[in-house]
């Protein structure tokens, strides 16, 4: 009895082949890089970020416009190669000797492309010459320091001199705090100079990109002669939810949106990105026959 109970049981020998075919398969996460793909916060979906530079930066699903840089903007606006950047030597003080302010900059200029929140220079759409100023979102949220209009200003004085018409795309959350009164002081600067080129009998075209608020909306973003605007770009001067606040009613649907201000007449024109250059280069051919004319 005993010997059966402790008597060696044979092994069975097992084929590792077998085991290999039959064995259960291992789920493994996907190996995607983090910046491959880019969610659209308009529809939720995830677009990839190659069919995203072609498209210009545009949804493929819902025809968001995401923020783009200035230079990419540039590239895709004006003809190739004739873009020539002016007054980046203009750089960020610190009037107010605000704690910090030379480091953020310094940081800013690192992270981004850009030396400032707005990049100028003359350039030619469809043989067309103009000056040319396009504001950075991603530059302190593109907010207007005495740098910002200092550059402006110089680029429509250019334009005014040398009879060309300006072309300012608007990208900002307003006056940059840290600069307090000279960056409010901008608002004027800017907007006088455009008086000047405007008694010239000069373009000035305004292109509205998403956001344009505060104190750049309040001066040049809304001066041209014609106000050209993104789709569903967010253009205001205070936000909603201090208007809604302040006056104690609830705002209508759409408000502040560019189709709601182009309803309200203060927009001639929603024009998509992949438009915008045959748009503009329409617009400076026509002025440009009418000033020959006169």
């Amino acid at each position: 009895m005993f010997d059966k109970l402790f008597k060696k049981t044979k092994y069975i020998r097992v084929n590792q082949e077998h085991v290999r075919r039959n064995a259960p398969l291992v789920k493994k996460d996907p190996n995607v890089p983090d910046d491959m793909y880019i969610k659209c916060k308009k529809c939720g979906a995830f677009v990839y970020k190659g069919d995203l530079i072609e498209k210009k930066s545009v949804c493929d699903h819902c025809g968001h416009h995401f923020r783009v840089s200035p230079y990419d903007r540039i590239d895709w606006v004006v003809d190739q190669e004739s873009f020539q950047e002016m007054f980046s030597s203009v750089r960020t003080a610190n009037p107010l000797d605000f704690q910090g302010y030379e480091g953020k900059v310094a940081g800013q200029s690192k992270r981004t492309t850009s030396t400032e929140a707005v990049v100028t220079g003359v350039a030619t759409i469809n043989g067309n010459p103009l000056a040319i100023g396009v504001m950075d979102p991603s530059f302190m949220m593109g907010s207007m320091g005495s740098a910002v209009g200092e550059r402006i200003t110089r680029l429509v004085e250019h334009a005014t001199a040398n009879r060309l018409p300006v072309v300012l795309f608007a990208a900002s959350g307003g006056a940059r705090m840290q600069e307090g009164i000279f960056s409010l002081m901008q608002m004027a600067k800017t907007s006088m100079a455009l008086k000047k080129h405007s008694n010239k009998g000069l373009l000035y075209v305004s292109v509205l990109t998403d956001p344009t608020t505060g104190g750049v909306t309040a001066s040049f973003a809304m001066l041209g002669d014609v106000i050209i605007a993104e789709p569903g770009a967010l253009i205001g001067f205070a936000g909603p939810r201090v208007i809604e606040q302040t006056i104690r009613q609830k705002l209508p649907e759409g408000f502040q949106r560019s189709e709601f201000l182009l309803e309200k007449g203060f927009v001639d024109k929603i024009v998509p990105r992949a438009q915008l250059k045959s748009t503009l280069g329409l617009l400076l051919s026509v002025h440009g026959e009418e000033v020959a004319l006169g």
